[in-house]
């Protein structure tokens, strides 16, 4: 009879060496990365560093109801991000819980009451007529920003069409004559366009217009000044001007530049945006483009204002799309767009046409936010409690590690060593997902570490104590080890996938902190499973090889007398049957 082939489990057996080696790279590679990174420690939550969280409910108008969908919270998560960054605020949070909750986590050292009046109102979209622009903090210039490559084109049979966008070769001098012209006829109740002729708002003799008028000094002088480089100025840029103003606004430009503007009055706004969407146009060498479908009402302010601009030039035939006082896009005009649409072409991804979409959609959106609940925490607090959580932690540890000790004996070794490779990959794994994905290590989260605690010692006692049943049964150690693994996996395998599904429930249905608890509770449970197959079953594997475990001495925890064996099970051949005579 042919021997039997070994499967793969007996190959893996025989090399437990890889499955250390594998982990232990793991650990150092995560251990350089975060040192790499910069990012040596976990990032810590509101409760723990202080600060201010804000939990806004999203309600919608009345019919409405279909409007709090993922992509409509998404989009005001992003908006809520720019105003919180607009107040200076480092190391802010904003993320959505549930389906119609949003979290605002924003760090000490900020105005709570201004962060909250920020946060809480709905996002303000207006399309305004550029006067002039130019990079801030360079030289000046008003030809379109980079930025205002993108064109807005459209016709009266309502099919979008793709126009080039037009040279800065004509544009009119940025002095100050040419600042004041444009500004003092934005003023002009008739006619708040920019001016019509380049040539004439470039004209010397524009000094003696009304550009003395103390409005348009004013807002030259803030125009002058504006250095959009530096946030603290860009968040007040604007701030207080009605829409019927004109006003100063930063931009970004699609090479990361930040640009100043002069913006006319509003003349459309968010409202009056039915529907946008990103599309790709296959027939546009630009790609991707952004497509815009007005009220009835908004196509006839959207036709009136770029027929006006159709014939400035550069960049006065510019319109700016601001959300929240920032220029977040700046598309040229060459036609007047009668059809009740348009579309904004240029240097798109799929991932900027679809942000600026959303924009656009979100100003007309029926969506409100409401406080749930605001909490304000002191680090001095925070710091206390963390302590507290760490002691408890420590105390659980210490009585978890005393009684390996004393039940285990030498199997305690292999357990401890195994909850200190469990800690170092949560440690460095939460460090690096700080800056990843966001994650802060809350009280929460803290509690869950300590609870991992349990049921990381839970899988090595189901292992250990299989192990010792097969002991008990008669059969030496190595064989045991090996015997008693597949049925120790199947018994860890389900205590942690029950383990992690109760985590994953507590996650998607809870709002706020006990998220936290309910990450790190799923993350320390798949760090057990890696933790037990990776490197306790093949210490444990090598261990058997060793005299002091092999021989079952009596403080390896392994031994045959303490542990009531059963003496070896001898096969003895059965007596063969008497045969029977048979007469001739």
């Amino acid at each position: 009879m042919a021997a039997p082939k070994k499967g793969r489990s007996a190959s893996a057996q025989s090399k437990p060496g890889r499955s250390l080696a594998l982990i232990l790279i793991a650990i150092a590679a995560l251990t350089g990365g975060m040192f790499a990174s910069g990012h040596t420690k976990p990032r810590l939550g509101i409760d723990l560093a202080g600060g201010t969280s804000i939990t806004l409910r999203a309600e919608s108008e009345p019919g409405q109801e279909s409007a709090i969908n993922k992509t409509n919270m998404d989009t005001a998560v992003e908006i809520m991000e720019r105003r919180v960054n607009g107040l200076g605020v480092s190391e802010s949070e904003v993320q959505t819980q549930g389906d119609a909750n949003i979290i605002v986590n924003i760090p000490k050292g900020t105005n709570s009451k201004e962060a909250r009046d920020q946060v809480g109102t709905t996002a303000k979209l207006y399309f305004r007529p550029v006067l002039t622009t130019e990079i801030s903090g360079g030289a000046a210039t008003a030809t379109p920003s980079p930025s205002a490559s993108d064109s807005a084109s459209g016709d009266s049979t309502d099919k979008a069409t793709s126009s080039a966008s037009p040279s800065g070769a004509t544009s009119p001098s940025p002095s100050s004559t040419t600042q004041g012209r444009a500004v003092t006829d934005a003023l002009k109740k008739a006619d708040p366009t920019p001016s019509t002729s380049a040539s004439s708002s470039a004209s010397p003799s524009a000094s003696g217009s009304p550009s003395g008028d103390q409005a348009s000094s004013a807002l030259e002088a803030q125009y002058a000044a504006l250095d959009c480089t530096k946030q603290a100025v860009r968040a007040k840029a604007g701030d207080g001007v009605k829409p019927t103003e004109p006003t100063v606004a930063c931009g970004q430009n699609s090479q990361g530049q930040w640009q100043k503007y002069i913006l006319g009055p509003a003349e459309v706004d968010g409202t009056d945006v039915d529907k946008a969407q990103a599309v790709w146009n296959a027939q546009n060498a630009a790609g991707w483009t952004v497509t815009m479908d007005f009220t009835g009402a908004g196509g006839k302010k959207f036709a009136n204002i770029t027929g006006k601009l159709a014939k400035n030039q550069p960049p006065q035939n510019q319109f700016a799309i601001v959300l929240d006082g920032e220029v977040v896009s700046d598309p040229s005009v060459s036609q007047a767009l009668t059809g009740g649409n348009a579309e904004i072409s240029g240097n798109f991804t799929q991932q900027s046409a679809e942000s600026l979409a959303n924009m656009l959609s979100y100003g007309a959106l029926p969506l409100t936010f409401k406080e749930d609940s605001v909490t304000t925490v002191t680090p001095a607090l925070g710091t206390e409690q963390l302590q507290a959580g760490l002691i408890a932690g420590a105390i659980g540890l210490a009585l978890v590690v005393i009684y390996l000790l004393v039940y285990y004996r030498g199997l305690s070794i292999i357990a401890i060593l195994s909850l200190l490779v469990s800690a170092a990959l949560t440690y460095t794994i939460m460090s690096l997902l700080g800056p990843a994905i966001g994650f802060a290590l809350n009280l929460p989260a803290v509690c869950g570490a300590i609870v991992a605690i349990g049921i990381t010692a839970d899988s090595f006692i189901v292992y250990f104590e299989r192990v010792r049943d097969e002991i008990r049964e008669g059969r030496t150690l190595r064989p045991a080890v090996e015997r008693a693994w597949p049925r120790a996996r199947r018994t860890i395998l389900v205590s942690d996938f029950v383990s992690f599904l109760a985590a994953a429930v507590l996650f998607i249905v809870t709002v706020g902190k006990v998220q936290g608890f309910a990450f790190t509770l799923g993350l320390t449970t798949l760090l057990d499973v890696v933790v037990v197959f990776l490197f306790t079953k093949p210490l444990l594997t090598i261990m058997a090889r060793s005299k002091f475990f092999g021989s079952g001495h009596s403080w390896s925890g392994l031994d045959p007398k303490r542990l009531g064996a059963q003496p070896p099970l001898r096969r003895t051949r059965r007596p063969s049957a008497p045969v029977e005579t048979k007469e001739a």
